[in-house]
Order: structure tokens, then C-alpha cells, then sequence
């Protein structure tokens, strides 16, 4: 990738002489002589850093390591290097389009150091566990920067239909943005005060009231456009709106449609951003406004596909427990208690064995000690795979930036389809904190909430070994039958403190 930056950048130097856009031909004298490039797009704020011609070059080599980015995301080993390149892209945009505005390098530069300090910061703080929140934060941000941006471009910006209608989208997108990516933070958290299930009586009503009003308002706001005080009232009275509405929305999906609501959340903040873009004119928001929304539309149907039900239904329905779910006490009155030893004499005469993680690893950190476990059966004959299933956890792909942070090669992460059918192969499965995604009743309960769901089929296993804490349901809230089954062993603790016990008493022999 890096060999066409090398090639483009050139073409900076080249570019120099400024070549006046539609704007400037109606709106500025033509340049004499003697007048310089800064001079030429001087703007209101201040003479503009780079001519017009070295800004396009520069979206161009930005919207290029864009996409080249989000290709390499696609796979663990290329992922470092993609995330990278879209980073320096971003930054070249940013600091570009802020030296277009008319902004000194010495603004752009402190406005760097501390955004890209309190960044650093945070990604160094936060562990992988509150990685979810983190992603769920960065969407809200997003949503909010776009509110303001398209605020201030009403003062600056010439008034017209487009523009207005751009406007608009962009305030009301980015406000259900950010009120509903702060209540995922908020259930994420597991904050007691966040209120599970709707907060208001006919709550698919309100939402579409709420959404009738926004349009009602957005026509006013089209309709005034250019008329002063009542423009921007019309702009926040939508941004208002959406807020609410981004509440009401939010606050009865469950946990169980976590990674989903992620995903759409992140997709929000891109069509917002586009939005945004239409409103100041900005090639490169634009773009990178349709990766990120195209994407996480992308990403919101693979979680559905991998969930088997449809959008609508995750975002207007409910996932739980219901009056047909069976009792806890009796699912489990069958349920075996094992040890680590007692593990430990299953995995000594394994020959393949499957390692499912779920949210519980994540919690207890025990990514590197799974590893180190993997790691000790392959070196006594066992062959080991690694079943992950697409919503496991609380993000998209929680479990493979986990399982990456450890080190664990790729090609031994199977997916579940591709390994399902060969389970029945399997002498031992063990499962790390997962609950609903290896669910048998998934497939044999028609009335169950997570009816129809693909699960990873570990009941088929020869011997299943279930790592939790307690009993407790999962995000789905009903129990799972899997732990009481005549082939499955529990093995009750934390993740981490269990496979470090489990490892020294294969040790010990």
C-alpha cells in the first residue's frame, strides 16, 4: 500500500498552482499577477495552509488508505497494519481540512497532541474486557461530532434545499447516535439505575411518534431555511427529538442483542458523518462516512444471520425468558460437579479437542492461560481447535481480539459452520464462560426465545466441560440444558484461576 502513497505524494509538490473552484469563479476576483496561493483561497477565517489542488490529492491518498485499511481488518495478521493505514489516513485528512479552513499548524497541532493524548491514554487504560464500552463510546462521539459540526455549518455555510435536507440527517442520525450509543455504555456497564425493558407505556408507539415528529420538524427546517432564529430552532428542536428517541430505542434491547446494536450504532455514526459531509461540502467525510455506514450494515446482517432473526426484530423485539421457560431447579437437578484433576484424566486421553469461549473469558481474563493450555495438549498429542461463534461476547469479534491478543494462530480458530459438522469427532469440549451460543434448546425448543438460533454444537462431543462461575442464565436469561446433560461436567470458578488449576494438574499427571 505504502508503494502508492510513495507515488502520489509527488504529486503534492505538482499541485501547487491553485486552480479556482465554482465557488471562487462566482464569488472572488480573478488573482493578478502578483498574487500569491495563499492569497488565492484566502477564506474569512484566514488565508488556507494548502491550495485546492494539494487538498483534493490529499483526500484522494486518505480515501485510498481507507479502503486498503478496512481490507486489511479482514484478517488477524494484516489487522495491525490496516488499522494503521486508516489511521494515517484520518490524520492526514484532519490535518488538511483544518489547514484548508485557514488554521495555523500550531493550532492543528495542539489540537492534536491533546485529542491524540487523551486517545493514547485510553487505549493503554482500558482492559480488553471493557473494550465494548470503549467501541460503544467512540460511536456516541461520532454521533455528537456531527450534531455540532452541521450546527455550525448553518452559521457559515450558504443555505440551500440540499444542504438543508443534509442538515437535517445529520442532526437527527447523529443524535440517536449518541443517546443511544450512552445507553449501550450504560447497559454494557451493567449500571443499576439503567432500566432493563421499556420506560414508558406503548414504548413502539412513542418511538413512532417520535419519528413522525422529527420528519414534521425537518420539513419546517427546509421550509425556513435562510430566515434566521427559526432555521436554528428548527435544527435543535431535532436534535432534541432524536435524542429522546435514541433513548427509547436503546433501552429495551437486551444484552443478548448487544453486538448487534454495536454494529448499527457504529453504522449510525458513519451515515451521520456522510451527512455531515454533504453539509460542508467534504469529499472525504463523505467517504469515509459511507465505508463506516456501509460496513457496519454489513456487519449488522452477519450478527442477524448468525442470531437467525432479522433487524426489525432486534431492534423492536425483546430476547428472554418467557411463561413457557422451563425451571431453573429442574433443568438442573442432574447437573455433575468435576475438578480440575478430574479434567485433567479426560484431556490425558484426548486426541481432539475443542476450546469454546465465551464472555466468562473475557471477564476473568484467562485468554493467555486457554493459550498456554492449548499450547501444553498440542505438545502431548492432542490436537486442539478452537470453535468461535460470530456473537460471542458483547462486540463483534470480541472473541477473536481476544484470542489474537494471546497469540493463538489464526488457522486454529474454526468458524461454526465449518466445524460443526465434525464435533461428533471431538473427545473433549471444553467451554470457557459461553451460555446461550452452545444452548442445545436453540435447536430442539420451538418456543424458546432463541429458537432457530445456530449454535455451536458441543452437546455432540464425546465429553463436554463447562467452565462458569454458578448456574446463572446468559444474556437470553433461560437455562441451558447442556450442563446437565449426561455427557457434560461443570467445573465451577473464575476462567482464568480454573485453567491455571486445570494446566498444573495435567502437569502433575
Amino acid at each position: 500500500m505504502l508503494k502508492y502513497v510513495y507515488i502520489l505524494l509527488p504529486l503534492l509538490f505538482l499541485a501547487q498552482t491553485p486552480v479556482l473552484g465554482e465557488d471562487a469563479l462566482t464569488e472572488s476576483p480573478a488573482p493578478t499577477t502578483t498574487q500569491s496561493s495563499e492569497e488565492t483561497v484566502a477564506s474569512e477565517s484566514g488565508a488556507a495552509l494548502f491550495s485546492p489542488n494539494v487538498i483534493n490529492v490529499v483526500y484522494l491518498i486518505a480515501a485510498v488508505m481507507f479502503i486498503r485499511g478496512i481490507k486489511g481488518l479482514t484478517h488477524p495478521r494484516t489487522a495491525v497494519r490496516g488499522n494503521l493505514l486508516a489511521a494515517l489516513g484520518m490524520l492526514l485528512a484532519v490535518v488538511f481540512t483544518l489547514g484548508a479552513g485557514g488554521l495555523s499548524y500550531g493550532v492543528i497541532f495542539a489540537g492534536l497532541i491533546v485529542g491524540g493524548g487523551i486517545g493514547a491514554y485510553k487505549a493503554v487504560k482500558v482492559e480488553m474486557t471493557e473494550m465494548p464500552e470503549m467501541v460503544a463510546l467512540f460511536n456516541g462521539f461520532g454521533g455528537v461530532a456531527s450534531v455540532f459540526v452541521a450546527g455550525a455549518a448553518m452559521i457559515y455555510e450558504s443555505v440551500t434545499v440540499s444542504g438543508s435536507v443534509a442538515t437535517a440527517a445529520s442532526g437527527f442520525i447523529g443524535a440517536v447516535t449518541l443517546t443511544g450509543s450512552l445507553v449501550a455504555y450504560a447497559k454494557l456497564q451493567g449500571l443499576k439505575w439503567m432500566p432493563d425493558g421499556a420506560i414508558l407505556p406503548a414504548q413502539k408507539l412513542v418511538n413512532a411518534a417520535l419519528v413522525f415528529v422529527a420528519m414534521l420538524l425537518s420539513w419546517w427546517l427546509v421550509k425556513s431555511a435562510g430566515t434566521g432564529s427559526t432555521y436554528y430552532i428548527a435544527y435543535w428542536l431535532i436534535v432534541i427529538v432524536a435524542c429522546v428517541l435514541g433513548i427509547t430505542l436503546t433501552t429495551p434491547i437486551g444484552g443478548a442483542d448487544m453486538p448487534v446494536v454495536i454494529a448499527l450504532l457504529n453504522s449510525y455514526s458513519g451515515l451521520a458523518a456522510c451527512a455531515t459531509g454533504f453539509v460542508i461540502s467534504n469529499s472525504v467525510l463523505i467517504i469515509a462516512g459511507s465505508l463506516v455506514g456501509a460496513s457496519g450494515l454489513i456487519l449488522c446482517g452477519i450478527m442477524c444471520k448468525a442470531m437467525n432473526r432479522s433487524l426489525g426484530n432486534v431492534i423492536f423485539g425483546t430476547m428472554g425468558p418467557s411463561a413457557d421457560t422451563p425451571d431453573a431447579d429442574e433443568v438442573y437437578k442432574t447437573v455433575k460437579s468435576s475438578s480440575p484433576e478430574e479434567v485433567a484424566i479426560l484431556f490425558d486421553s484426548a486426541q481432539k479437542a475443542v476450546i469454546v469461549p465465551g464472555y466468562g473469558m473475557a471477564v476473568s481474563q484467562a485468554q493467555h492461560a486457554v493459550r498456554d493450555l492449548s499450547n501444553l495438549l498440542e505438545s502431548r498429542g492432542c490436537h486442539v481447535d478452537f470453535a468461535v461463534h460470530p456473537v460471542a461476547g458483547r462486540m463483534p469479534g470480541h472473541m477473536n481480539v481476544l484470542l489474537a491478543e494471546a497469540n493463538i494462530d489464526y488457522d486454529r480458530l474454526r468458524e461454526m459452520d465449518d466445524i460443526n459438522p465434525e464435533l461428533e469427532q471431538y473427545d473433549v469440549a471444553l467451554v470457557i464462560g459461553a451460555n446461550d451460543v452452545v444452548n442445545p434448546v436453540a435447536r430442539t425448543d420451538p418456543n424458546s426465545p432463541i429458537a432457530g438460533m445456530p449454535i455451536i454444537d458441543v452437546d455432540k462431543c464425546r465429553t463436554v466441560v463447562v467452565v462458569k462461575r454458578s448456574l446463572s442464565p446468559g444474556f437470553a436469561g433461560i437455562p441451558n440444558p447442556l450442563f446437565a446433560a449426561d455427557n457434560a461436567l461443570m467445573m465451577f470458578g473464575d476462567g482464568k484461576k480454573a485453567i491455571l488449576e486445570l494446566i498444573s494438574a495435567i502437569k502433575e499427571g
